[in-house]
């Protein structure tokens, strides 16, 4: 066993990831799709729109019939007809010529713009007036603007937001190869720890972490399943880390990782088969006594007992874990949102680890303010203030009041 919170760098932790399997493909429907992680490269077969297409209602024309026009020289073109809604045009229009058409609608051969309605006045049923010159491929989207033939428009890895999702039913994409959802087991863990209906008595508090720890493993991708509460005893969690170890993908086990019920952790952790400790202790604060262990080819985590310290360590660490399980491709992408905030106070921090402070967002005249929200790791009102993490690296020793910083959003 190692020793006791010799922490292990968080860019060794990281590499520990690429030891766990990916998850298999399923083929889903498209509106079963958003949030999933595709498992594709997905590309037009052809150029879309494979046609001119007209983005708002006016008058389709050849572009360089219109230069020079004005209200003082006004342009006349012959309305030759009209193009509706969904149907090809039969007939081109020469250079003196024009097509009233609808938003959407197919440019006639020879037009190569639209010109919207309010600058044309008609003359008579065949002659319209044009007082304003119109630069070519003006409000118009040309065939292949959007998409070209064969170009890799979303990548195998990607998370699928309505922007896909629209993107594949404008290619016709019934269904598409997915990657699994992972399955998260979470364990709660603790003699004081009680059900959420129940009354607490002296020294008893209800089961905070695995409602938390479930709603951000759902936000990350996974499929969670509950094991309850499990009290300070080894051969209990022995049986949860079993039954958990045929039923998921990813073990979560809140409490039993720092002093006088690590041993507890471990010991379940190590009874389950081709079991291997991996880090235990790690550079974070909150969040020093976080175990990553591994039984087979399925990752184990021991996280904090205290609810904030084990919101995040899951939110800058474990995520990162599931979004990989999941099949997100995480490799040289910072997905963090980051939003820059000059300091209301002086922060201290302890060199050699990674300090994470709880921080509200403070509009002002000159952007925002950032607010840190002090208080011990249990708890939980902080998360509720803040909107997002103040991240002070290993190498600085606090900063100070007015220094700019970004702030990293909650997700």
């Amino acid at each position: 066993m190692p020793e006791f919170f010799q922490v292990t760098p968080l860019e060794t932790l990281f590499a520990y990831m690429t030891r766990f399997a990916v998850m298999d493909t399923e083929k889903i429907p498209l509106p079963s799709a958003n949030g999933r992680i595709i498992a594709e490269n997905v590309a037009p077969a052809g150029d879309y729109p494979d046609f001119n297409r007209a983005t708002m209602d006016g008058y389709a024309v050849k572009a360089e019939a219109t230069f020079g026009a004005s209200e003082a020289n006004p342009v006349y073109l012959t309305l030759t007809g009209n193009i509706a809604m969904g149907d090809a045009p039969t007939a081109a229009i020469g250079p003196e010529e024009t097509m009233a058409i609808s938003t959407g609608g197919m440019l006639p051969k020879g037009a190569n713009g639209v010109v919207m309605r309010e600058y044309v006045t008609h003359i008579d049923d065949t002659t319209i007036e044009i007082v304003r010159s119109l630069a070519p491929w003006a409000n118009v989207i040309a065939a292949g603007e959007d998409m070209k033939a064969g170009e890799t428009i979303i990548a195998a890895g990607t998370r699928l937001r309505p922007q896909e999702s629209g993107t594949l039913a404008a290619l016709g994409r019934k269904q598409i190869t997915a990657y699994k959802q992972p399955g998260i087991g979470i364990i709660s863990t603790g003699d004081e720890i009680l059900p959420i209906e129940a009354e607490p008595g002296p020294g008893q508090i209800r089961d905070i972490n695995t409602y938390t720890l479930s709603a951000m493993a759902e936000n990350g991708g996974g499929i969670v399943r509950s094991y309850g509460i499990i009290p300070d005893d080894a051969e209990q969690l022995k049986a949860a880390c079993h039954q958990a170890l045929a039923e998921v993908d990813m073990l979560l086990i809140s409490g039993g990782s720092s002093v006088g019920t690590r041993d507890i952790t471990i010991e379940a952790i190590s009874a389950l088969p081709d079991a291997e400790i991996l880090v235990h202790g790690i550079p974070l604060s909150p969040g020093k006594p976080t175990i990553l262990a591994r039984s087979g080819a399925m990752p184990i985590w021991g996280l904090p007992g205290q609810v904030t310290s084990a919101m995040i360590v899951f939110d800058r660490v474990v995520r990162r874990f599931i979004e990989y399980l999941a099949g997100l491709d995480v490799t040289g992408k910072n997905p963090e949102i980051r939003v820059p905030a000059r300091l209301t106070r002086n922060l201290n921090s302890t060199p050699g680890r990674t300090d994470y402070i709880r921080t509200r967002l403070i509009p002002n005249d000159n952007g925002y303010a950032a607010e840190p929200i002090l208080g011990k790791s249990g708890l939980i009102q902080t998360m509720i203030k803040a909107d997002g993490l103040i991240e002070i690296d290993m190498h600085t020793e606090g900063l100070e009041k007015g220094s700019q910083v970004g702030v990293i959003l909650f997700k």
